[in-house]
């Protein structure tokens, strides 16, 4: 046993986070602690740390046993070397270091005087240096740059100061010299927000190989899968520890759940037994005396209650998009450098309607330049950036939280943004949020940093576009909060630009994955884990221009094997005569059906503005003091969505067919 907590409650403001909580922390231990945000699983941390008292309660462990906490407040303004910074990791062994050459000094004066060098000098230089030797004071460059170089730090980050470093990098610098220090208890917050996917995939291994406990707290569901041995929920003001790994917990808290709502289904239907007895046999004085002792038994009865189900229940489904022409989005040629640093020089990227991109690639490879190039919020120095027909952006970036309107609260900031038809499933839209009841009233300025990640999403997907871009939009996220984006994003009709450095996140929704590496992109199709695979089984290849395209239709496969190179006998004059006559007629068609392409486009741009007229004529109190003028405007929006329901099937046939021409044509 290395640590224990035994019946520890802690409150804040006259509510309880936590009380009688008890855990045992063993060497071999990789604990994952989870639970909703807001439940108190950091403060119970630091508890742990001995960094926060308890209401009550104890924390006890053997004499010498060190335990640290990866901190998350950490000063922006230091001016020391990330490599020095990380060095005062090993105070204990520059202390050591220290000694020896003080009892060096000592026995060089001796020497040079003639004296003897007394055998308990000797003795403490071999003493301090054999725990030197084992404390690995003679390999701490190579450690500290080991570690460094695995969270991302090259050598020209290694020797800058830290105040020119963002939070995110400081958070790394302050994991790598816990990670150095090795207490026996490793305490952990959260450290794969800090960190990129290839510095996520290094730390798993730097964990698996760790020599004491790990207890984490992380919302990274591929990192709990693969690495926690026992799991501990702190959800309702209690904590249950579950044994084995996450998906052994998946499956006993659905145990645990089914046997608590049978026990309560039984115990609810014995109160209301209990209930009417007493409401009958209340007045009647041969009965009192049973009356009284049911009363008795029900003020006594310790009731069966369940964790807040409806969150478990809750599931977001995104209004259909409007349809968007086939290709999305098209750049070409972009170029963009900050100063004298060149990001891209002459980059290209071309996703199909439907696609689910994820850009991935080290901090600092241009990934969110190109995200932001792609969204249309970020300028380039050139090239040229083309929108597909009827394709609407919309992005969502970690800046969003901040434009919040703090006075407002949750419902109210969402009304902000809002239509006339919207306003009657605002509460709904937010419930599918994780704000119910009266959550809906918070003001945001008390919201917290999940909570206030909750509602920016919520403001995106009320009436969302075909064309989501989406920055870290997990982040700050609880686990059931992902899951509930994420089955929402499944659902979702349009096209996907993401990046996220949540591996399960990505697996489920993604189909290509662009890897953005010194100014470069290479496509892989599938998910994440495909793409993890493709690397390591195939060397380094030339980087190309991105097209991601969706499979080809039954009657493209045709057109592209009929246009692929086969060997032939010479044709004769009238087979080629044919041919030729063939071709004519594919051009004709290929003219005619491009024509009719642009004039449906034409009509369903301006069928989808009569119609976003007409959603406003709605909204107009003297069309709903008209009954006859409700009817006769929403017979007209019936009429031209049913035409722009046609329209749209005549654009994909002539789109279709558009297509198959310029590939038979060579085009």
């Amino acid at each position: 046993m290395l640590l224990r907590l035994e019946g520890v409650a802690r409150s804040f403001g006259g509510r309880t986070l936590f009380r009688d909580v008890a855990l045992t922390i063993h060497r071999t231990d990789r604990i994952g602690l989870v639970g909703p945000n807001g439940a108190g699983k950091t403060t119970l941390m630091k508890i742990a740390a001995g960094l926060e008292a308890v209401d009550s309660g104890g924390v006890t462990m053997p004499r010498g046993t060190r335990v640290a906490m990866l901190r998350q407040e950490i000063d922006p303004d230091r001016s020391s070397s990330v490599r020095a910074e990380v060095m005062s990791a090993f105070t204990e062994l520059a202390a050591l270091e220290q000694k020896l050459h003080e009892i060096e000094h000592q026995m060089e004066e001796l020497a040079h005087a003639g004296h003897e060098i007394p055998s308990d000098l000797t003795d403490r230089y071999g003493d301090c240096r054999t725990h030197f030797e084992l404390g690995g004071g003679f390999e701490r460059e190579s450690r500290v740059e080991r570690i460094l170089e695995g969270l991302g730090f090259d050598a020209e980050r290694i020797e800058r100061p830290l105040n020119s470093f963002s939070g995110g990098w400081l958070m790394r610098v302050e994991l790598a010299k816990l990670l150095l220090a090795s207490p026996d208890v490793l305490l952990l917050d959260e450290p794969t927000n800090h960190l990129d996917l290839p510095s996520i995939q290094w730390f798993e291994e730097t964990v698996a190989d760790y020599p004491g406990a790990v207890v984490i707290i992380s919302h990274d569901r591929t990192f709990l899968r693969r690495h926690v041995n026992r799991v501990a929920e702190l959800e309702g003001s209690g904590l249950t520890v579950f044994d084995g790994d996450f998906d052994r917990y998946v499956e006993q808290k659905a145990l645990r759940r089914e046997e608590l709502v049978a026990n309560k289904r039984t115990q609810d239907r014995k109160i209301a037994q209990t209930e009417r007895f007493i409401e009958r046999f209340r007045a009647k004085n041969t009965k009192a005396k049973q009356v009284q002792s049911r009363v008795k038994a029900l003020n006594k009865l310790e009731r069966v209650e369940l964790a807040d189900e409806r969150i478990s229940k809750m599931r977001l489904k995104i209004p259909p998009v409007t349809r968007a022409g086939r290709s999305v989005l098209s750049l070409e040629g972009i170029q963009k450098s900050y100063d004298d640093t060149v990001v891209y020089e002459g980059v290209d990227l071309s996703i199909e309607r439907g696609n689910r991109v994820a850009l991935v690639g080290p901090n600092g490879a241009g990934k969110s330049t190109m995200l932001r190039i792609a969204a249309g919020v970020l300028p380039f120095d050139a090239g040229e950036r083309t929108l597909g027909h009827n394709v609407t952006v919309a992005f969502f970036a970690q800046h969003q939280l901040e434009v919040l309107d703090p006075r407002r609260s949750a419902l109210e900031e969402l009304e902000a943004g809002a239509m006339i038809e919207d306003i009657p499933r605002l509460r709904g839209h937010l419930g599918a949020f994780l704000f119910s009841g009266d959550d809906v009233k918070k003001k945001v300025s008390v919201l917290s940093g999940g909570e206030k990640s909750r509602l920016a999403l919520a403001k995106l997907l009320l009436r969302p576009a075909n064309f989501l871009v989406l920055d870290e939009p997990t982040n700050h996220l609880d686990l059931t909060s992902r899951e509930v984006l994420e089955d929402a994003l499944i659902g979702y009709g349009g096209t996907l630009l993401l990046i996220s450095h949540d591996r399960a996140f990505l697996n489920a929704l993604v189909n290509r994955v662009v890897e953005v590496d010194h100014g470069q992109l290479r496509e892989y199709p599938g998910n994440y884990d495909d793409y993890l695979r493709k690397k390591t089984s195939s060397a380094p290849r030339e980087p190309a221009a991105v097209k991601l395209e969706p499979p080809q239709t039954p009657t493209q496969q045709a057109t592209t094997q009929q246009a692929a190179p086969q060997s032939a006998a010479p044709l004769s004059k009238q087979e080629r005569i044919a041919a030729r006559e063939r071709e004519r007629e594919l051009t004709r068609r290929h003219k005619r059906a491009t024509k009719r392409l642009a004039a449906v486009e034409e009509e369903i741009r301006e069928s989808e503005a009569r119609l976003e007229e007409i959603a406003w004529r709605l909204g107009d109190p003297e069309v709903h003091r008209n009954p006859d003028a409700i009817r006769e405007v929403e017979a007209e929006r019936d009429e031209i969505r049913g035409r722009v329901d046609e329209l749209y099937r005549e654009w994909e046939r002539l789109a279709a067919e558009v297509e198959a021409g310029e590939q038979g044509m060579g085009g």
